[in-house]
């Protein structure tokens, strides 16, 4: 014989507490499959290779020294070096470099073809170039359409439309004005030691002391640091409104076909 089965069974006591779930230690890429993108690595190595034949042609027709002062040769650089490693984990399929460094070189880079079209090619600018900067000429023309234009053009192509979105942070806008300050304070330290009267002894019109005084030149680099801290926050905002342009849709082994019936 069996026992009865009770009419009433009594309630499971209640948990004291909800379990707490704990991190797992699993990365992303153990989940999601890497993919390998060699058209985007082909892509982004020849904006590398762009950007280093800028650099490259400003070394050999002026003086290296003063050629590797200016900003957008040191934000080239930076760019051809990121593009580089980029292009590599593109291309063997690993992830991608860390987004603070990507949104810093996309920021400088970006800040060189602003400046470059609305402050110094611009005739209604208050700091034109004149002169032979004003009217460059044969591989000259050829490194400043390469360093100012194409380059800029072609990085935000790149993260537009070859790049994941969600990945910059508010966090690090704030930190992406330190090499721009850095660099102010570079170029005003470099003029002090330079004699009067030597040539490009400012690099940028703006930041010319001799001709609009520390306190022009002072205020002149507040508004291009406010400038450059929207622009970041506007790169950030677009990164987290923009669709994804990497997303593929899953193979999921079957077809669905037609009801029956």
């Amino acid at each position: 014989m069996t026992a009865p089965i009770p009419r009433d069974i009594p309630d499971l006591p209640a948990l004291p507490g909800m379990p707490t779930l704990l991190p797992t230690p699993v990365p992303a890429t153990a989940v999601v499959t890497p993919v390998r993108r060699p058209l985007v690595a082909v892509y982004r190595l020849l904006i590398a290779l762009s950007a280093a034949a800028g650099v490259t042609i400003e070394l050999l027709l002026g003086s290296p020294a003063q050629v590797v002062s200016y900003f957008a040769i040191q934000s080239n650089a930076l760019l051809a070096l990121v593009l580089v490693f980029s292009a590599g984990r593109a291309w063997t399929a690993r992830r991608p470099l860390p987004s603070a460094l990507t949104g810093a070189a996309l920021l400088y880079i970006t800040i060189t073809g602003l400046v470059y079209h609305l402050l110094l090619a611009n005739q209604a600018s208050p700091f034109a170039l004149t002169g032979e900067a004003a009217t460059a000429t044969g591989w000259h023309a050829l490194s400043n359409a390469l360093l100012h234009t194409a380059v800029p053009v072609a990085a935000l192509l790149d993260w537009l439309l070859l790049t994941a979105p969600d990945r910059l942070h508010l966090r690090q806008a704030s930190t992406w004005l330190l090499y721009p300050v850095a660099y102010l304070a570079f170029s005003l330290i470099r003029g002090e030691l330079l004699a009067p009267g030597t040539p490009g002894r400012y690099l940028y019109p703006f930041l010319d002391v001799d001709h609009h005084g520390y306190k022009s030149v002072l205020a002149n680099a507040l508004l291009l640091g406010l400038s450059i801290y929207a622009l970041a926050l506007l790169l950030v905002a677009l990164d987290h409104l923009r669709p994804n342009p990497t997303r593929h849709r899953p193979k999921t082994g079957f077809r669905l076909g037609p009801p029956v019936g």
